[in-house]
């Protein structure tokens, strides 16, 4: 049976496949096959090789790589010999290379295309954002801070807020990728010098063949910073969704009850408690962002590496770029189907918004109490002291006020309901909702 959770509970078919054994051996058997196209049009391997290469890096079986790995111990060694028997020009596979040309190359095709998967399903998420802060940008609703009631806001502020943020990571990924999705044929230190004078115009060409980016220099190995920087990148990701389902589970705690996830018909929440509805999905986000952000440790760890290179990232390295990826790419998945299951419950909204019987539209009645004249300093000391008031005495916050000192000089009985109507104490929500929609919602066409 399985040990990791990957393998049977977590991720999904498509960034799975990405980070497979196989998949990675292929990868390995395409850049050989490009190295020998570069050299032969140098003129640097018999002519026909490139393409009996080729053909044997189709016909390859990553099943025999790993046969022959067992015996030699050298996975790289492995996969030269496994296409070296199928192939007639078996002796010139991977001429004046070195492992890491090919493995760290590899790694840029799988950064690659496991970049292409996560930007897909961050603009999916990022139009279901759009699409709540829009639809809900006059649902006005409690603020609160430090867990206290604050003044109101609305939910299209909130997910605007969010939606802001991924796009910022959308952003981020667009700078990151042509650092990270990189490849580089130098040799066993960094100074081609196998290849003699023809070095760079290789390692030009390869990746041009396989569609990377070449490093400016390298020794033995793609330098890990770029690795690190993109690791980082998927913590940051996967805060912003922790950030938005530690949202989504305060706020479906019962005594808030103003939000819920989707549970089906037949969902059980509770072995023993039958009428539980547990936030399982956002609390799942919450839990395995966590292991997605201790996967940066490691891979800062391994920018350090001893002179032209040490083996110490190759092992931590199989274990960090599998797990950030499919993990990163399981929590977007999922928050994203909590976003579009996620119900709304406008009662409960409303009653938390007026519990404090007037309390969090205190700054209200004092800004204008400044703007009649009363001072700023005075009128936050009026309100501080009736709020201090109302709340000891369980009353509405318009009851004290209406025999307070110093404020019916300044305001009317109708004047203060006004103000202190929560639903008239938004600001500029609205149409700051409505400008993000405006600059975001283009990139998703």
């Amino acid at each position: 049976m399985s040990i990791h959770p990957i393998d049977y509970r977590y991720g999904t078919p498509e960034m799975k496949a990405l980070w497979t054994e196989e998949y990675r051996l292929r990868c390995l058997f395409r850049i050989e096959a490009a190295l020998s196209q570069a050299q032969e049009e140098l003129g640097l391997i018999p002519q026909g090789a490139a393409k009996a290469i080729s053909e044997a890096a189709e016909k390859a079986d990553p099943e025999r790589a790993k046969q022959i790995e067992d015996e030699i111990g050298h996975d790289m060694m492995a996969v030269v010999l496994a296409m070296a028997e199928v192939c007639e020009f078996g002796e010139w596979i991977h001429l004046g290379a070195t492992s890491n040309d090919i493995l760290d190359t590899a790694t840029g095709l799988q950064f690659r295309a496991s970049m292409d998967v996560l930007e897909a399903k961050l603009r999916t998420l990022l139009e279901v954002l759009l699409d709540l802060a829009m639809a809900n940008r006059r649902l006005v609703c409690a603020g609160r801070t430090h867990g206290q009631m604050a003044v109101p806001t609305t939910y299209g502020l909130k997910f605007a807020i969010w939606a802001s943020e991924i796009a910022r990571h959308l952003d981020r990924l667009s700078e990151i990728r042509p650092r990270a999705a990189v490849g580089k044929v130098s040799g066993a230190v960094g100074t081609q010098a196998a290849f003699g004078k023809d070095g760079m115009r290789i390692q030009s060409r390869v990746m041009q063949l396989i569609g990377l980016n070449e490093v400016d220099v390298s020794n033995q190995v793609v330098q890990r910073d770029r690795h690190a920087e993109l690791v980082c990148w998927m913590g940051l990701v996967v805060s912003t969704l922790d950030k938005i389902c530690v949202e989504i589970r305060t706020l479906q705690r019962t005594e808030i009850a103003e939000v819920e996830e989707a549970f089906g018909k037949k969902q059980v929440g509770s072995s023993t408690m039958p009428h539980k509805r547990n936030p399982i999905k956002a609390e799942q986000v919450c839990g395995l962002a966590r292991s997605v952000r201790a996967q940066m440790e490691p891979a800062f760890a391994n920018i350090p590496l001893w002179d032209e290179r040490d083996l110490t990232n190759s092992s931590c390295e199989r274990v960090v770029f599998p797990e950030a990826f499919v993990l990163t790419d399981h929590l977007i998945r999922l928050t994203t189907r909590v976003l579009q299951g996620l119900s709304i419950r406008h009662d409960n909204v409303e009653r938390n918004l007026t519990m404090l019987k007037g309390l969090n539209m205190a700054e209200a009645v004092m800004v204008e109490l400044a703007k009649r004249g009363a001072g700023r300093q005075q009128a936050h000391e009026i309100m501080r002291s009736a709020s201090m008031k109302a709340f000891a005495e369980k009353r509405e916050l318009l009851d004290v006020l209406l025999v307070e000192e110093g404020v019916k000089d300044y305001l009317s009985e109708k004047e203060l309901r006004d103000l202190l109507d929560p639903h008239h104490y938004i600001g500029t929500a609205v149409e700051q909702v409505e400008r993000l929609d405006r600059k975001l919602r283009p990139r998703l066409m």
